[in-house]
């Protein structure tokens, strides 16, 4: 065979199998889509109580390119049965289920793993109150004037559809501000916010000494002698450069529904095991890739963690993170084999997002009891080599000098700010430096930069109760 001849073989055969794979991930798209549309809804009708209807066009709207299949898509909301069903011209139905207790789940005809709720009590919070029952209103004009903008829409889009903003300075709530539909104690979708908490639950088992950053995370897929895969790290997890060829999660926009994470989140029941079946695509701790299924792997290692039973997570997440903070009307929701959602799947109201975030302004330290291992939040807050919009270990952060944080700073954000943040909109942004946090939701898009006024609702926080703008006051 000439040497000619076989490079058009092969060539062929590459395109062939490229044309394959396009073609599989295409049959994907109408079930990912609708999964999407179908968990959101469920979640946000039955847990938040917001109106569907409001809920499907703001989201549509902060998702470039879903204005293509808006028109095509019918969703049933059925406030008896508490579940929603999802198609897109009339295909890849989906259909999520919720549970009281334990929001919403995609049922793709498999039975969900049963789960038993925590019947012990909240215990008493550790960390003080931060507010009364009433709203705060804006200690000063400045800063009242920062929440008018924050939720202030533009002429035309993009809108900004902010749903609550909460401003803690040195442990009180100095302002805090809701949308119409929405109160203190209605609890919130952090979508990616909720990995900074999956980040939390690992360091609490850090400090228990029942995992290590540093060591192999022990996943029983890759145990056989000679996997790569044995060399991936709790950290590499953390930092998402375990190297995993699931694609990226960075987008939320319709091109979105074409990634082979988006097959784990929105169509495979038990999507760890789907996660840790899928090969490298670079050596693990090479390249930054942020990607659900990295924070997925590490849901599956905390409840294995804590003896395996979705039931043992709720109560470990409850007694060792939420009820130390206080944070209340707290809701995690898992797939349907029983493994926490970690990646996106976490509602609760503002001020527990506030209070989530004040864990961090103190190395993770509560009036005396550690939560979080010494050291453990300088790094959650440390630069991840490669992570061009700023990341560290669970958290985006402004340390470092990527190419996202210069931006951050250079819009008016502290350098040493990190923070949750979750897609379309959801932040949770820890300042050490003005011992501050501020925690803002809503429903925006992620493009253009600075769609959502963030980064001037953070520049105008600091400037109204700011370190600097104390001192020009003379306190």
């Amino acid at each position: 065979m000439s040497k000619r001849r076989l490079i058009l073989i092969l060539a062929t055969t590459t395109a062939l199998g490229v044309l394959a794979l396009a073609a599989a991930r295409a049959r994907d798209v109408p079930k990912v889509a609708t999964g999407f549309v179908a968990n959101v809804l469920c979640s946000e009708t039955f847990v938040s109580g917001f109106d569907p209807e409001r809920v499907f066009a703001e989201t549509m709207q902060a998702m470039p390119g879903t204005g293509l299949i808006t028109w095509a898509m019918d969703y049933k909301v059925d406030r008896v049965q508490k579940d929603v069903a999802v198609t897109l011209l009339g295909l890849g139905r989906s259909h999520a289920v919720y549970r009281e207790g334990l929001g919403c789940y995609l049922d793709r005809g498999r039975a969900a793993a049963d789960i038993a709720l925590p019947t012990d009590k909240p215990q008493p919070a550790l960390l003080p109150d931060i507010a009364g029952p009433s709203v705060v209103m804006p200690v000063n004009a400045q800063l009242a004037a920062a929440l008018d903008r924050a939720f202030a829409e533009p002429a035309e889009a993009p809108y900004h559809h902010t749903k609550a903003v909460v401003v803690v300075k040195d442990g009180r709530i100095v302002a805090e501000r809701y949308a119409d539909n929405v109160g203190i104690d209605t609890p919130i979708f952090g979508f990616s916010a909720t990995k900074s908490v999956i980040s939390a639950l690992t360091g609490v088992l850090v400090r228990q000494g029942k995992l290590a950053p540093y060591s192999p995370a022990p996943i029983a897929a890759w145990q056989t002698q000679g996997d790569p895969r044995r060399a991936i790290t709790v950290d590499q997890l953390l930092r998402h450069t375990a190297g995993l060829a699931l694609g990226s999660s960075l987008s939320a926009s319709l091109g979105a529904a074409f990634e082979p994470v988006n097959r784990m989140k929105y169509i495979e029941d038990d999507k760890a095991a789907y996660a840790e079946s899928i090969g490298l695509e670079t050596t693990p701790g090479t390249t930054w890739n942020y990607h659900d299924g990295n924070t997925i792997i590490l849901s599956q290692l905390i409840r294995d963690a804590v003896g395996g039973k979705p039931a043992a997570v709720l109560r470990f997440a409850r007694t060792e993170l939420f009820d130390p903070l206080g944070m209340r009307n707290v809701t995690l929701e898992f797939d349907a084999s029983g493994t926490p959602e970690g990646s996106t799947q976490m509602l609760a109201p503002a001020r527990s997002w506030a209070r989530f975030g004040m864990l961090y302004l103190n190395d993770g330290v509560v009036e005396g009891k550690r939560v979080l291992p010494e050291g453990w939040v300088n790094y959650s807050a440390s630069a991840t080599s490669g992570g061009w919009v700023g990341y560290g270990a669970g958290f985006w952060t402004n340390l470092g000098d990527s190419y996202g944080a210069n931006y951050r700073v250079e819009h008016g954000w502290p350098r040493d700010a990190f923070f949750a943040k979750g897609t379309i909109g959801q932040y949770v942004i820890v300042i050490p430096s003005e011992h501050l946090v501020i925690a803002r939701f809503g429903r925006s898009p992620n493009w253009p930069l600075n769609a959502d006024g963030v980064s001037r609702l953070v520049s105008d926080v600091v400037a109204a109760i700011g370190s600097k703008a104390q001192l020009a006051r003379g306190d």
